[in-house]
């Protein structure tokens, strides 16, 4: 799988993805500290170990580095987004449960990561290893890096 690269001086309207989420009683938000322990188990175990471990490093981060999406009526977490992980500049992990998929939330939490990033100076995002590569490009016009496809994870264990 390879990387993408996104610019992040030109993202597209987040708004009507925002009040999509809102009409459906889902809250985007960088959550505190306090709930690292409820937000890793829940990747952890929706979507395993490796996932939980890069995230929890976006807990080290001042701010937080990932959002969550909290359906708010039924008081649980649906999905999860962080950035500067593993790598500085990485977008990643990110993961939405299967009951919600294809609502707009993983574009919803992609969206926040992305202009977080762009608000802490970022002009480029990087997509590592990326399954979905239509998605990222339909929703943020990213392109493949030529050459990427070892990536950053070459070395895991």
């Amino acid at each position: 799988m390879a990387d993408m690269l996104v610019k992040l001086y030109n993202l597209p309207d987040s708004k009507p993805v925002y009040t999509q989420m809102e009409e459906m009683g889902i809250k985007i938000m960088r959550p505190m500290t306090p709930n690292k322990t409820k937000i890793v188990e829940w990747v952890r175990n929706n979507f395993g170990d490796g996932w939980a471990d890069e995230l929890s490093t976006a807990f080290t981060r001042f701010p937080i580095s990932c959002f969550i999406a909290y359906n708010e009526a039924e008081k649980e977490i649906i999905g999860f987004a962080g950035y500067d992980c593993t790598y500085k500049n990485f977008f990643g992990p990110t993961g939405v449960s299967e009951s919600a998929r294809g609502k707009g939330v993983g574009k919803a939490l992609l969206y926040r990561c992305m202009e977080a990033m762009r608000d802490e100076g970022y002009g480029y995002a990087i997509i590592g290893g990326v399954g979905p590569a239509e998605f990222y490009k339909k929703a943020l016009n990213a392109t493949i890096i030529e050459g990427s496809e070892i990536g950053i994870y070459k070395d895991l264990i």
